[in-house]
C-alpha cells in the first residue's frame, strides 16, 4: 500500500515487472497519459516467459507519441513484431558485431548418447581440475536437477534460476564471484547480466533454441583479454545445429573426444603435484611437527616418500575410474536416446523412507542447501538422499531405508536459528514429536544460501567445503546403472 501511495503522489520513473505493472494499472494508481518514454529491457526473454499479452496490454495504455526503447540480447520475430506495432520507423542499433563470437573463445563439442550426458559433464569437469565455469540448461527443472546431482556427487556447484528469490540469487552469485563455488548451473534468463571475471569454461548442457543465445552464453568467458572455452555436449542428431552455429558466428567448432579414465587420473595426479609444489608453507606453525614427521619417514628414501605420497592419491583415482566406459558416440549412433534428461533415470520411492522436516524456503533453503544440511547432520552420503520436496515452512525428503534410523539419531539435538529441528516420518502428521521419535505409519527457458553456514568435508574424492561457507554435502560413492560414473570427482 505504501508503494501505491508513493506512486499516486507522483514519480518520474517507474520500474516494474509486467505482472506488477498490470496490477498497478488495474488499481488505477498510475496515469500514463503523460508518459514520454517506455523502456522494455530484456524484451526477448520477457516474451519467452509468456509476457507478450501483458506487454501488449501495458503498451496499449500509453500515448501514441511516446518514445519506445527495446533492449534485447536477441532479435526474434516476436520482438520485431512489437517494434512494428508500437514504434514508428524504428531504428535498430547493434552494440558490437552481430552474431559473431569473441576471438578469444575456443568452441568445442562432444558427441555422446543422451543417457551419458551427465556422466560426460562430470568427466569434462574432472579433466579440468581448475575449471571455474557456467553450465547452461534450457529449463529451471533441468538446472535444479543437475545442480542437485552434482552436489550429491561431491562437486562444488549450485543452481541459478527464476524460482530463486532475489536474496537467494544474490547469495549464489556472491559465492560464485568469490570463487567459493566452482560450477554455476544456470538458465539463460537467470544468467542475464552475469559479469564475473575469470570464467574459464562455459558448458552448454543443452543447446539453446536461438543462435543469439549461444553467443550470449559463450560470452560469459574469454573476457578482459583472457581466453576461454565454450563446450557443447550434444547427441549425433544435433550435429546440424553445430554446423549452423559455425556458419552464423563465423567460428569453427572443434570435435573433441572425451578423455579416458586414465587421462583423467593422470591430469588430476599432476594437478595435485602442482598444488603441493606451489603450496604456501607456514614455517612457524609447522616447525614444531617437523621432528616427528622426519622420524616417521626416517627409514624411507626421498623417492619412496614421493612414490607413496603419489600412490595415496593415484590409487584412489585409478579405483574410481578403473572401469570407466568410453562415452564418445559415433556420428549416427542414436542408441539409447531417451530425450533431454534420459541419462538420469528417475528413482521412485521403493527402497526409500519419506521424511518431514520443519524447515523450508522461508528459512532461505534451496534444495542444495537442504541436501547439504541433511547430509551434514544425518552423517550420511549424498547418494543416500532421494527426492527433496521443498515447501514454504516445511519440506519432505527421501533417504534410503537402511540409513533412516541414522538420520533420526543425527537430528536429535539439532537446532536452526534458535529452534529445534524436527524430523518425522511422513504420515505421522507433524504433531510436534522430537527429532528422534520415529513413529509408525506409513518452461521453456527460464531455470542461496541462507541461515547459518556449517563448513565440513564433502564426500567422494572431491570432498572439501568449497571455502567453508556450505553445509557439508556428504558426497557419494559409485553410482550403478551405467548412467553415473561414481560419485565424487577429484577436487
Amino acid at each position: 500500500m505504501q508503494q501505491l501511495r508513493e506512486i499516486r503522489q507522483g514519480v518520474q520513473i517507474v520500474v516494474a515487472t509486467p505482472g506488477r505493472m498490470l496490477d498497478i494499472i488495474g488499481r488505477k494508481a498510475i496515469d500514463f497519459s503523460s508518459v514520454k518514454y517506455v523502456v522494455l529491457d530484456e524484451a526477448d526473454e520477457m516474451l519467452n516467459m509468456g509476457f507478450q499479452d501483458d506487454i501488449n496490454d501495458i503498451l496499449s495504455t500509453t500515448p501514441d507519441d511516446k518514445k519506445t526503447w527495446l533492449f534485447s540480447a536477441t532479435m526474434p520475430a516476436e520482438v520485431r513484431r512489437i517494434a512494428k506495432n508500437y514504434m514508428d520507423n524504428p531504428v535498430e542499433l547493434t552494440m558490437g558485431t552481430k552474431n559473431t563470437g569473441n576471438v578469444n573463445i575456443e568452441h568445442e563439442y562432444y558427441i555422446v548418447r543422451a543417457r551419458d550426458k551427465y556422466a560426460a559433464l562430470k568427466r569434462i569437469v574432472d579433466f579440468n581440475p581448475d575449471i571455474f565455469g557456467v553450465v547452461f540448461c534450457k529449463t529451471k527443472l533441468d538446472t535444479q536437477d543437475i545442480a542437485e546431482h552434482l552436489i550429491k556427487d561431491g562437486y562444488n556447484a549450485d543452481a541459478l534460476h527464476g524460482d530463486l528469490s532475489q536474496q537467494q540469487r544474490d547469495k549464489v552469485m556472491q559465492r560464485f564471484r568469490e570463487r567459493n563455488m566452482q560450477l554455476l548451473i544456470a538458465t539463460d534468463v537467470a544468467a542475464r547480466g552475469i559479469d564475473v571475471s575469470g570464467v574459464t569454461h562455459v558448458v552448454n548442457y543443452s543447446l539453446p533454441d536461438e543462435i543469439e543465445s549461444y553467443t550470449h552464453r559463450s560470452g560469459r568467458t574469454g573476457r578482459a583479454g583472457k581466453t576461454g572455452i565454450s563446450i557443447c555436449i550434444i547427441n549425433s542428431k544435433e550435429l546440424g545445429k553445430i554446423r549452423q552455429l559455425e556458419r552464423i558466428i563465423g567460428k569453427q567448432f572443434t570435435k573433441a573426444e572425451l578423455p579416458t579414465g586414465f587421462d583423467v587420473c593422470e591430469k588430476q595426479l599432476f594437478s595435485l603435484v602442482h598444488k603441493v609444489h606451489n603450496v604456501e608453507v607456514n614455517a612457524e606453525q609447522i616447525e614444531q611437527y617437523i621432528p616427528r614427521i622426519m622420524d616417521e619417514f626416517a627409514e624411507l628414501s626421498k623417492e619412496e616418500v614421493i612414490k607413496r605420497f603419489a600412490s595415496l592419491e593415484f590409487n584412489r583415482f585409478l579405483d574410481y575410474y578403473s572401469k570407466a566406459p568410453d562415452l564418445n558416440a559415433a556420428v549416427g549412433d542414436d542408441r539409447g536416446e531417451r530425450g533431454e534428461r534420459g541419462e538420469r533415470r528417475g528413482r521412485g520411492s521403493e527402497g526409500y523412507t519419506r521424511l518431514f522436516i520443519n524447515l523450508g524456503s522461508v528459512d532461505e533453503f534451496t534444495r542444495g542447501d537442504m541436501l547439504s544440511f541433511i547430509c551434514n547432520n544425518g552423517k550420511i552420503a549424498g547418494k543416500s538422499v532421494g527426492k527433496i520436496d521443498l515447501k514454504g515452512v516445511f519440506s519432505f525428503f527421501e533417504v534410503e531405508d537402511d540409513v533412516a534410523d541414522k538420520v533420526f539419531e543425527g537430528f536429535k539435538a539439532v537446532e536452526f536459528n534458535g529452534r529445534q529441528v524436527r524430523i518425522e516420518k511422513s504420515g505421522d502428521g507433524g504433531r510436534g514429536e522430537g527429532a528422534g521419535e520415529r513413529r509408525g505409519g506409513g518452461e521453456r527457458r527460464s531455470g542461496g544460501f541462507g541461515g547459518e553456514r556449517r563448513s565440513g568435508g564433502g564426500g567422494g574424492y572431491r570432498g572439501g567445503n568449497g571455502g567453508g561457507d556450505r553445509r557439508s554435502s556428504g558426497g557419494s560413492g559409485r553410482r550403478e546403472g551405467g548412467n553415473r560414473e561414481g560419485g565424487g570427482g577429484f577436487r
